[in-house]
């Protein structure tokens, strides 16, 4: 009988997640639904800049919320199957779905499978050339979830699977690739380096168990001191990428100050964690980080309206 079937066993479970037991809920929880709010907003820029060249439509606005919320549940799912008798092992994440019997592994695949699908369906309906990356999109994003194997910089990976969504959404739009083409690499590098040494920090709590674990990360391979400083390094890249991106893409005063206030509260989010002190590395660190996305593309929504 599946475990599913039983009165789930009582875990610990990790912050930002919702409370209660029915299979919406379970499935939410499974992926992190709500932090895709924070992380939309990298391909719903590049569909701001788009706009500029090519009308946007209530149909296409709502094929590429569809299609990255279907993209970032393969990810996280997947991710999380793949990981599922390492997360049982970890005091931090055994409380998820999966390791907890909240979900089984039958309930968990052909939810990936579904999202997996539609995510084609939505491609197959935007454009042609949506439609055949699609495929390669869906290989990527996937096998980030054994990167910790074998790099160390499964951080960037991370950071690349979600940074495609910029030149995904201006490709939804328009159907071609921009002009100049470096205006989308500049945006993908942007949240690349963004997320990357966000994962950075998100690696920090689990150094001693990655090391027995024998995973890889830069944490472990650097230490917290130099990892540490390793991200905000990254995060000094994601600014600059983020001015060539406005630069390219002829965005105004209002992109730049929404830059100007993700870089002040990324300067701010690195005052709270040193090395041997992650005491304040919680939920509010990673949703004030998660609010910069929104930040930078308000400032170019404004940007484009005005």
């Amino acid at each position: 009988m599946s475990a599913t079937n039983h009165a789930p066993r009582a875990t610990h479970r990790e912050g930002q997640t919702f409370a209660g037991e029915s299979l919406l809920v379970r499935y939410a929880n499974f992926v992190k639904l709500p932090h895709t709010i924070f992380a939309l907003p990298f391909a719903l820029l590049g569909l701001v800049v788009a706009s500029r060249e090519t009308p946007v439509t209530w149909r296409t606005l709502g094929l590429v919320v569809l299609a990255f919320t279907c993209a970032r549940f393969v990810a996280l799912g997947f991710n999380r199957i793949a990981d599922r008798e390492i997360d049982a092992r970890n005091p931090r994440t055994k409380g998820r779905e999966l390791p907890s019997g909240r979900l089984s592994l039958s309930q968990a695949w052909v939810a990936v499978a579904l999202a997996a699908l539609l995510f084609l369906v939505t491609a197959w309906a935007l454009n042609p050339l949506c439609l055949a990356l699609a495929p390669i999109a869906l290989v990527f994003i996937s096998a980030y979830s054994y990167s910790k194997r074998f790099t160390h910089w499964s951080h960037l990976w991370l950071g690349l699977a979600d940074g495609i969504a910029t030149p995904a959404g201006y490709l939804a739009v328009t159907g071609r690739w921009s002009d100049p083409w470096w205006v989308l690499p500049a945006g993908a590098l942007a949240v690349t380096f963004w997320v990357g040494g966000f994962d950075v920090f998100y690696a920090l709590p689990d150094e001693a168990f990655d090391r027995a674990e024998r995973l890889a990360s830069l944490v472990v391979r650097l230490g917290q001191a130099r990892a540490i400083l390793l991200a905000k390094a990254l995060h000094g890249l994601a600014l600059v990428a983020l001015v060539a991106f406005g630069l390219g893409a002829g965005l105004g005063v209002a992109y730049y100050a929404g830059v100007a206030i993700g870089a002040a509260l990324i300067a701010w989010e690195h005052q709270l964690v040193k090395p041997g002190d992650l005491s304040r590395l919680n939920a509010a660190f990673f949703t004030a980080n998660g609010v910069v996305s929104i930040v930078v593309f308000l400032g170019a929504l404004v940007d484009r309206v005005l």
